[in-house]
């Protein structure tokens, strides 16, 4: 049998840096890119304005932070956003370890 070990980091060697997808170095790379555009073309000193000219970099930042038991903020976002509108109905079968359904219930007490 040909049996091969899998180093347990081997999905994160697929990553950038060990953290980022293609999608989330685009994302992060368009959010200071807009802020640096901001800042050339905003001349104003004002502390509004200078929130205003990093609030793209801070934005992109928050989506791509990683995040236990989900990749980032952003897939946390599209997991909740899918369990809120999906159509799909979710049991909550509780934390034991095997699940005896009505049908096995039903099969048990013949």
């Amino acid at each position: 049998m040909n049996q091969y070990i899998i180093p347990a980091n081997s999905k994160r060697s697929q990553l950038y840096f060990g953290l980022f997808h293609e999608i989330d170095m685009i994302i992060l790379g368009a959010g200071i890119l807009l802020s640096i555009m901001l800042f050339i073309l905003l001349k104003s000193n004002t502390l509004w304005v200078t929130v205003l000219k990093v609030l793209p970099t801070i934005a992109a930042i928050f989506l791509v932070f990683p995040i236990p038991n989900y990749h980032n903020v952003r897939v946390l976002i599209r997991e909740m956003f899918a369990f809120v509108f999906n159509q799909k109905r979710y049991y909550w079968r509780g934390w034991c370890s095997s699940y005896v359904g009505d049908t096995e219930q039903k099969a048990a007490n013949k």
